[in-house]
Protein backbone atom coordinates (compact mmCIF):
# COMPACT_ATOMS: atom_id res chain seq x y z
CA UNK A 1 0.00 0.00 0.00
CA UNK A 2 1.28 3.49 -1.11
CA UNK A 3 0.20 6.66 0.96
CA UNK A 4 -2.34 8.54 -0.96
CA UNK A 5 -0.43 11.90 -0.88
CA UNK A 6 3.14 13.20 0.21
CA UNK A 7 1.90 15.37 2.60
CA UNK A 8 4.90 15.82 4.14
CA UNK A 9 6.18 17.05 0.81
CA UNK A 10 3.83 19.51 0.35
CA UNK A 11 4.28 23.24 2.13
CA UNK A 12 1.39 23.35 3.51
CA UNK A 13 1.09 19.73 5.41
CA UNK A 14 4.41 19.90 6.44
CA UNK A 15 3.81 23.26 7.97
CA UNK A 16 1.22 22.01 9.58
CA UNK A 17 2.71 18.59 11.06
CA UNK A 18 5.50 21.02 12.03
CA UNK A 19 3.53 23.07 14.20
CA UNK A 20 1.41 20.21 15.64
CA UNK A 21 4.21 17.89 16.31
CA UNK A 22 5.97 20.76 18.28
CA UNK A 23 2.81 21.33 20.38
CA UNK A 24 3.71 17.53 21.12
CA UNK A 25 6.87 18.72 22.49
CA UNK A 26 5.52 19.81 25.41
CA UNK A 27 4.61 16.31 26.62
CA UNK A 28 7.65 15.02 26.62
CA UNK A 29 8.85 17.03 29.23
CA UNK A 30 5.57 16.63 31.17
CA UNK A 31 5.12 14.54 34.28
CA UNK A 32 2.93 11.94 32.81
CA UNK A 33 4.60 8.87 32.84
CA UNK A 34 6.12 7.75 29.57
CA UNK A 35 4.95 4.22 29.92
CA UNK A 36 1.22 5.70 30.27
CA UNK A 37 1.86 7.72 26.87
CA UNK A 38 2.81 5.13 24.87
CA UNK A 39 0.04 2.86 25.77
CA UNK A 40 -2.57 5.95 25.53
CA UNK A 41 -1.35 6.22 22.10
CA UNK A 42 -0.78 2.71 21.06
CA UNK A 43 -4.81 2.75 22.51
CA UNK A 44 -6.32 5.31 20.73
CA UNK A 45 -4.43 3.76 17.62
CA UNK A 46 -5.47 0.71 17.68
CA UNK A 47 -9.31 1.97 17.79
CA UNK A 48 -8.53 4.54 15.17
CA UNK A 49 -7.21 1.67 13.22
CA UNK A 50 -4.25 3.81 12.45
CA UNK A 51 -1.55 1.19 11.27
CA UNK A 52 1.42 3.46 11.34
CA UNK A 53 0.73 4.99 14.68
CA UNK A 54 0.06 1.60 16.21
CA UNK A 55 3.49 0.83 14.65
CA UNK A 56 5.32 3.80 15.63
CA UNK A 57 3.72 3.59 19.22
CA UNK A 58 4.56 0.01 19.95
CA UNK A 59 8.59 0.37 18.82
CA UNK A 60 8.70 3.36 20.79
CA UNK A 61 7.55 1.78 23.94
CA UNK A 62 9.86 -1.19 22.93
CA UNK A 63 12.86 0.66 23.14
CA UNK A 64 11.81 2.32 26.08
CA UNK A 65 11.68 -0.94 27.99
CA UNK A 66 7.94 -1.64 27.65
CA UNK A 67 7.42 -5.57 27.63
CA UNK A 68 6.40 -7.42 24.85
CA UNK A 69 3.47 -8.75 26.78
CA UNK A 70 2.07 -5.61 27.92
CA UNK A 71 2.02 -4.02 24.77
CA UNK A 72 0.47 -7.25 23.25
CA UNK A 73 -2.42 -6.38 25.85
CA UNK A 74 -2.96 -3.01 25.62
CA UNK A 75 -6.46 -3.65 23.53
CA UNK A 76 -7.33 -6.38 26.04
CA UNK A 77 -6.50 -4.19 29.02
CA UNK A 78 -9.35 -4.33 30.71
CA UNK A 79 -9.36 -8.26 31.19
CA UNK A 80 -5.12 -7.75 31.83
CA UNK A 81 -3.66 -8.06 35.43
CA UNK A 82 -0.77 -6.53 34.62
CA UNK A 83 -1.59 -2.57 34.29
CA UNK A 84 -1.64 -0.62 37.03
CA UNK A 85 -4.83 1.41 38.35
CA UNK A 86 -3.31 4.78 37.18
CA UNK A 87 -2.82 3.24 33.53
CA UNK A 88 -6.31 1.50 33.74
CA UNK A 89 -7.79 5.14 34.67
CA UNK A 90 -5.66 6.41 31.43
CA UNK A 91 -6.35 3.54 28.94
CA UNK A 92 -10.57 4.41 29.69
CA UNK A 93 -9.90 8.23 29.74
CA UNK A 94 -8.10 7.33 26.27
CA UNK A 95 -10.95 5.16 25.02
CA UNK A 96 -13.95 7.38 25.91
CA UNK A 97 -11.88 10.51 24.35
CA UNK A 98 -11.29 8.78 21.40
CA UNK A 99 -14.80 7.26 21.06
CA UNK A 100 -16.78 10.95 21.42
CA UNK A 101 -19.00 10.70 18.60
CA UNK A 102 -20.10 7.29 20.18
CA UNK A 103 -21.62 8.88 23.31
CA UNK A 104 -23.74 11.04 23.41
CA UNK A 105 -22.92 13.12 26.50
CA UNK A 106 -19.04 12.82 26.03
CA UNK A 107 -16.80 11.55 28.26
CA UNK A 108 -18.78 10.16 31.57
CA UNK A 109 -17.83 12.09 34.90
CA UNK A 110 -17.22 9.13 36.45
CA UNK A 111 -14.23 8.05 34.00
CA UNK A 112 -12.95 11.63 34.60
CA UNK A 113 -13.07 11.18 38.43
CA UNK A 114 -11.20 8.06 38.34
CA UNK A 115 -8.48 9.63 36.07
CA UNK A 116 -8.25 12.65 38.31
CA UNK A 117 -7.90 10.05 41.25
CA UNK A 118 -4.47 9.02 40.03
CA UNK A 119 -3.08 12.26 38.21
CA UNK A 120 -2.38 15.34 39.12
CA UNK A 121 -3.41 18.61 37.21
CA UNK A 122 -0.17 18.66 35.22
CA UNK A 123 -0.63 15.00 34.34
CA UNK A 124 -4.20 15.32 33.42
CA UNK A 125 -3.64 18.09 31.00
CA UNK A 126 -0.73 16.20 30.05
CA UNK A 127 -3.09 13.26 29.17
CA UNK A 128 -6.01 15.27 27.79
CA UNK A 129 -3.42 16.82 25.36
CA UNK A 130 -2.02 13.67 24.44
CA UNK A 131 -5.65 12.03 23.34
CA UNK A 132 -6.36 14.90 20.79
CA UNK A 133 -2.96 14.82 19.83
CA UNK A 134 -2.62 11.40 18.93
CA UNK A 135 -6.42 11.62 17.72
CA UNK A 136 -5.56 14.51 15.32
CA UNK A 137 -2.25 11.97 14.29
CA UNK A 138 -4.18 8.94 13.31
CA UNK A 139 -7.23 11.02 11.94
CA UNK A 140 -3.87 12.05 8.90
CA UNK A 141 -2.47 8.87 8.79
CA UNK A 142 -5.85 7.08 8.51
CA UNK A 143 -7.20 9.45 5.32
CA UNK A 144 -3.80 9.26 3.65
CA UNK A 145 -3.66 5.90 3.86
CA UNK A 146 -0.01 6.12 5.56
CA UNK A 147 1.26 1.97 5.44
CA UNK A 148 2.40 0.84 8.65
CA UNK A 149 5.79 -1.62 8.99
CA UNK A 150 8.68 0.72 7.91
CA UNK A 151 9.08 2.82 11.34
CA UNK A 152 12.26 3.22 12.89
CA UNK A 153 11.89 3.84 16.64
CA UNK A 154 13.15 7.47 17.41
CA UNK A 155 12.71 8.48 13.57
CA UNK A 156 10.23 11.48 14.49
CA UNK A 157 12.11 13.22 17.33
Amino acid sequence: MDTRFNYHGNPIGAKFVKYVASAGRALHDSPLPVATQQLVALRASQINGCGFCVDMHTKDAAQAGETAQRLHLVAAWREAKIFTDAERAALELAEQGTRIADAAGGVPDEVWANAAKHYDEDQLAALVSLIALINSFNRLNVILQQPAGDYQPGQWR
